[in-house]
């Protein structure tokens, strides 16, 4: 059985017949993790192999737990899982055993998941670039010497190196897409709302980050959203999730596809994205579609300033609790805390009105097009030892995370959006572009990644190993 190259939905499908048993679904992937992590670094706190085994032989011996019964699945270290060490890449948390699961993992495990571990984080999610003082960096499997991206680039990689079929992650600044772009996989971002927070603490002011599958089709990536999402009554602004999977695949024919480029000269880019980008879009034209050039629909700069501002505000608050090790975090994470902590009421309240100007003018856009495209990201997979890109193109960056703007749009107003592979640079790196909807969208930019997947198969074309 070759894991790097068979989807969830065959694995799933092959266990629901009696073709495979959980137990030897089981035993594959704790060959595979044990043939290529040491190298990958993609998948850390691995469960005792004899425990896990006995598991999957629970499973098989019952019946049916629901659609993820008997897959094994490795969960972000963003996330705290009942048994598990999870210590979300900082020295702070790296003896901490959660008592009970959080509810994106409760729910995979009710569904009949065998949940084997963590992958891999930057410290507390910041920061588009997989490394922590924990368990250290995950190399990117096509050229170990660069980055995997992040914050889910554990789970991108090991999708990418088959040690996993299905993946969770969650994306505030693209998170979900970077990744998945730099390691030829897909990664989908629901409409805010669609898949709800660990329910606790402030559950009202704050709309940025949000949890989501990774897989290497979009079917995939329907069955685990599918499994995720839907209202917990602890969570006030939750929204209704009708199912998606089993996924269709679009019919294209007539379909009208807005290019956003680089919008309008905004956003700097390394040579040959954009090029690769463009001719991914052929494929939509291929398929039916007519894809236009869009000029930009709001100023990219009020979009950033709403950003920044309500992006500072909300990752301070989750670090408050944690002044009294402030010396202990990131320099990134400090200044995030000191960015958030001088804002004031007003700051916030007009970052907000920008971010409400931005819906609006999309809603008005979403009148005239199916979707919207932009790349995935501004620069190739970068050298493992550098933090972070400091310039694009000869541009300065003025923080930490500008080098990742393009993915800002979508991210400030919660709109889902699917990183879609587009094929490899001149240096063998992989590439990805985003395909958007407004609000609710959801299984319509599934199935069309679903259309563009079948004619594109990029996972299984360019497989790791």
């Amino acid at each position: 059985m070759d894991l790097s190259q068979t989807t969830a939905t065959e694995l799933l499908n092959a266990i629901a017949a009696g073709q495979l048993t959980a137990v030897d679904l089981m035993q594959e992937t704790l060959n595979r993790i044990a043939s290529v992590n040491q190298s990958a670094n993609a998948i850390v706190a691995l469960r005792d192999a004899d425990t896990l085994m006995a598991e999957a032989r629970a499973l098989d011996a019952g019946p049916n737990r629901g659609p993820l019964h008997g897959l094994p699945i490795a969960v972000k270290d963003l996330v705290e899982v009942e048994g598990i060490v999870s210590s979300q890449g900082s020295p702070i948390f790296q003896d901490h055993i959660p008592q009970k699961d959080d509810l994106i993992a409760a729910r995979m495990r009710a569904a009949g998941a065998i949940l084997i571990g963590k992958t891999n984080t930057p410290e507390f999610g910041l920061g588009s670039h997989t490394f922590n003082p924990v368990y250290g960096a995950t190399p990117n499997p096509y050229d170990p010497t660069r980055t995997c991206g992040g914050s889910s680039g554990g789970a991108a990689v090991a999708l990418a190196t088959g040690m996993v079929a299905l993946a969770d992650g969650s994306d505030m600044m693209g998170s979900l897409r970077n990744p998945a772009a730099w390691n030829n996989v897909y990664g989908f971002r629901p409409s805010w709302g669609r898949v709800p927070s660990e329910p606790e603490g402030d559950g009202f002011l704050h709309q940025l980050s949000t949890l989501g599958p990774m897989a290497r089709s979009p079917e995939d990536l329907s069955v685990l959203l599918d499994v995720i999402a839907g209202p917990d009554p602890r969570h006030p602004l939750g929204v209704e999730s009708p199912a998606v999977s089993p996924l269709g695949v679009a019919d294209m024919k007539g379909m009208r596809i807005g290019w956003l480029d680089d919008w309008g000269g905004a956003f700097p880019f390394e040579d040959g994205i954009r090029d690769l980008c463009r001719d991914a879009l052929s494929v939509f034209v291929d398929l039916g579609a007519e894809v236009v050039p869009v000029a930009p629909p709001f100023e990219a700069e009020r979009i950033w300033d709403s950003w920044v501002t309500l992006r500072a505000w909300n990752v301070a608050a989750g670090f408050v609790p944690l002044t009294e090790h402030r010396a202990s975090l990131k320099d990134t994470a400090q200044w995030e805390l000191d960015q958030g902590l001088a804002l004031t009421a007003m700051q916030v309240h007009r970052a907000s009105v920008i971010r409400s100007d931005w819906f609006r003018r999309a809603t008005e856009v979403f009148q005239d097009y199916d979707a919207l495209v932009l790349p995935s990201a501004q620069v190739w997979p970068f050298e493992i030892e550098t933090p972070y890109p400091t310039e694009i193109a000869g541009k300065r960056m003025d923080t930490y995370h500008r080098w990742m703007e393009v993915v800002v749009p979508v991210s400030l107003i919660g709109l889902p959006c699917l990183s879609v592979p587009v094929g490899f640079g001149v240096e063998g790196l992989p590439m990805g572009m985003q395909v958007f909807g407004p609000r609710g969208s959801d299984e319509r930019i599934l199935s069309m990644g679903a259309a563009y997947h079948a004619a594109t198969g990029w996972p299984q074309r360019r497989p790791v190993g």
